[in-house]
């Protein structure tokens, strides 16, 4: 690979990264709001504290690579860093309407916090209407799960037990047994679920 060289900092030269008007205050905004210093996040990135300082300025454009370690610091994807609301504060309150409704049908399931990219936890509000379940299939993947049942009932399958758990019961078991959920009832079941890392 062939470097370009300004002043003493060396720019790769792979294929530049798109929309490069903005770069460099997104990355000045990421660093602040994390609380680390440019030579720390060129550190963590594996570039150098010069070339962080002059992407900054916008006095030179990342390659995709090169920004792409720049990101993975702070947990964040290239589709998040280009999004046209770009918002990399922590939010902490999302209002009904602001939930993601990432599932519909006989099981409409409504994300809180927004994106989930670089986060460890995905919490999740539940509906099952009647007759509503997880498939024909078990469920199997890694990490836990937990949530409280908000009204309603639900029959919760993990391996060999089964329970039919109603309003203001919980759950609490390893994602990597076989599970099933199943509204048997005549009314709609709510759940605020939680489970890491992300699933869905």
């Amino acid at each position: 690979m062939i470097n370009k060289k300004l002043g003493e900092v060396e720019i790769p030269s792979d294929e530049p990264s798109p929309n490069l008007a903005e770069v460099g205050s997104r990355v000045r905004r990421l660093r602040q709001i994390y609380g680390i210093s440019q030579r720390e996040l060129a550190k963590q990135a594996g570039v150098t504290n010069g070339a962080i300082s002059m992407i900054e300025q916008n006095r030179v454009s990342p390659s995709v690579a090169s920004l792409k370690k720049i990101l993975e610091v702070f947990g964040l994807a290239l589709a998040d860093f280009f999004a046209d609301e770009f918002e990399p504060e922590k939010k902490i309150f999302f209002r009904a309407h602001e939930m993601n409704r990432i599932s519909d049908g006989l099981v409409v399931l409504r994300q809180i916090g927004g994106q989930i990219s670089g986060r460890q936890m995905q919490v999740l509000h539940e509906t099952y209407v009647p007759g509503g379940d997880t498939g024909p299939d078990m469920l199997s993947h890694e990490g836990e799960e937990a949530g409280v049942i908000v009204r309603g009932a639900i029959e919760l399958t993990v391996g060999s037990q089964s329970e039919v758990l109603g309003a203001g019961d919980g759950y609490y078991f390893s994602s990597r047994i076989p599970h099933r959920f199943r509204n048997l009832d005549t009314k709609d079941c709510e759940i605020v679920s939680s489970c890491t890392p992300p699933t869905f």
